[in-house]
């Protein structure tokens, strides 16, 4: 491997990225991800399709997203290089399947920073002096010209802060994702004793109203969404200070936090509310138009200033998340300019070390993204499912590369391999056929742009500088996900009416024939893998990445 005096900068930039950022720099990179938006409404989306059974809802998430985390964890310590969650696909699969897993990982990300903006505008929104005097929100929940003004301020300070380099990112997150994890453990703590209600997890139809159904349901509503995130720390890779030690550590830590945090709060959600209000199900177990939960059980356990705390943490948590995720989001534009699949002014650094015009690119698509959208739960369905496809490329790429590329080192290696990277795969495409199949075949058409801009971004390429398709290894893909929608159609789950599945596969039979789906796909993936000759190479170009760049700062 080349040494640190003989990496190259960047693809036609002048700067290369400095390795800054410690493990508790990436972890909290990862925990702020995962502590956004999700935690103040996902409690109450879970609740109202599976009542007290959400509770297994946020459990099954935990345990799904934890084997794609341990998975993740290899494969960051194994190649850490920025935008890894594009990369490794690329390395097993080619360019096709590279931009691909790129374009899913790079849609999820980039949508994230608005929508926890717009979180976060919308909670302001509830505190009448804000309501009276700023005015940011339609009645239908749209931005009002004074919101579209706050709300772009907020995008240009993250983006301000991305800019400076990822050095302030993390010290700035790191204060943040401090404060976000204390609030929701102290809003535990204060409304278990306060007005806990034991006899709720049994009320409004019994512990599960709506049966496996309901549980399956709750988690694109918000619970996946709000797990999901760990491996955010995986996109700043190139830029971590001691990455094949601290990556694997921060990814797993940050999912254990977070996993515990959010089952505590569910816990505390269903015991705090008023028994009264579960008489007739759990339809509206908080009334309507309290877009902070939590703030109302607050209050109605006489707590007032643990609401006031609430409100505040409300603006701060979803800022938080949509900091970091402005940053990431350019991490894989960059990834996918710097392997020519779009214009390679996306995959240049400046002299600082930071991604600029991906940076800039973010910012622009979150303005367009405050356009009038749906309800937070069908933006956050979308959300969920294109993470889901990303997820996807992981454990089949885990296993490729192991078979491919065996002499890597790992210092990081998943436990049962065999069975965790298949299973990881299952989970992964169960998460989007939960999602609904009006959400995915929407993420299909987004894809289907996607390789228009990469085939655009080829018809400009001189002929000689353009890099194979790999067709035959990525020739998987398209029924991959071809099936998924088909099972989705024949399945029971979909948010718009308008577009409505057929019904005829019953629960339970259909996490069967989507397990067995999957599982086909799988095997056929790894056997499609390149030589190994070619991943070697493929990863050999990445060397400016890989290499040894000196430690600047390691705090």
């Amino acid at each position: 491997m080349a040494s640190p005096s003989n990496v190259a900068p960047s693809a036609g930039g002048t700067g290369h990225f400095k390795r800054t950022v410690g493990f508790y720099g990436l972890m909290f990179i990862s925990l702020g991800s995962i502590i956004g938006s999700g935690w103040l409404l996902g409690a109450l989306n879970a609740a109202k399709v599976a009542g007290p059974a959400s509770l297994i809802s946020w459990v099954l998430a935990a345990a799904m997203l934890a084997v794609l985390a341990l998975i993740h964890a290899e494969l960051g310590a194994a190649y850490p290089v920025a935008g890894g969650t594009a990369r490794f696909p690329l390395f097993a699969f080619g360019r096709v399947a590279g931009f691909i897993a790129g374009w899913s990982s790079w849609i999820q990300a980039v949508a994230i920073a608005p929508i926890e903006v717009e979180a976060s505008l919308a909670y302001l929104d509830n505190i009448p002096w804000v309501k009276d005097n700023l005015n940011l929100l339609n009645e239908d929940g749209t931005l009002t010209g004074s919101g579209f003004g706050w709300a772009t301020l907020l995008m240009v300070i993250f983006t301000v802060v991305n800019i400076v380099g990822v050095k302030l990112l993390s010290e700035s997150n790191t204060i943040t994702v401090l404060w976000k994890t204390a609030v929701p453990l102290l809003t535990v703590v204060v409304l278990v004793p306060l007005s806990f209600h034991g006899a709720n997890f049994s009320a409004g139809g019994g512990f599960m109203p709506f049966g496996l159904h309901g549980v399956f349901q709750a988690l694109p509503l918000g619970v996946v969404f709000a797990l999901q995130g760990f491996e955010q720390c995986i996109q700043l890779a190139a830029e971590a200070a001691q990455p094949k030690k601290d990556l694997s550590r921060a990814v797993l830590v940050a999912m254990g936090i977070g996993a515990i945090v959010y089952i505590l709060l569910e816990i505390a959600f269903i015991g705090s509310l008023d028994p009264a209000a579960l008489v007739k199900g759990w339809a509206d177990p908080i009334a309507k138009g309290d877009f902070g939960p939590y703030a109302t059980l607050a209050i109605a356990a006489g707590a007032s200033w643990l609401a006031y705390i609430l409100y505040v943490d409300a603006f701060v948590s979803p800022a938080g998340t949509g900091l970091i995720y402005v940053g990431t989001s350019a991490r894989l534009t960059y990834a996918l300019g710097r392997d020519k699949q779009i214009p390679s002014a996306f995959g240049k650094l400046n002299v600082r070390g930071v991604p600029l015009w991906s940076i800039i690119l973010a910012f622009v698509i979150g303005e367009a993204s405050f356009a009038p959208f749906p309800s937070w739960s069908q933006l956050v369905s979308v959300v969920t499912s294109a993470t889901a496809v990303m997820y996807a490329f992981a454990p089949v790429s885990l296993a490729a590369l192991r078979r491919q590329d065996p002499d890597r080192e790992r210092p990081y290696l998943t436990p049962l391999p065999a069975i965790l990277a298949p299973l990881g795969f299952v989970c992964a495409n169960l998460i989007i056929y939960w999602s609904g199949w009006d959400v995915n075949y929407q993420i299909g058409y987004a894809i289907v742009a996607g390789l228009v801009v990469f085939a655009i971004t080829r018809a400009f390429q001189k002929p000689e500088t353009r890099s194979k398709l790999d067709l035959k290894a990525a020739q998987w893909i398209v029924p991959w996900f071809a099936g998924l929608i088909l099972l989705g159609y024949l399945g029971r789950y979909n948010l718009d009416a308008k577009s409505p599945s057929l019904n005829l596969l019953p629960d339970g039979i259909d996490v069967l024939v989507v397990a067995a789906w999957s599982l086909i796909v799988f095997y056929w993936a790894v056997a499609c893998a390149r030589p190994t000759e070619e991943v070697v190479a493929a990863v050999e170009e990445e060397q400016f990445e890989l290499a040894n760049q000196p430690e600047i700062n390691t705090a």
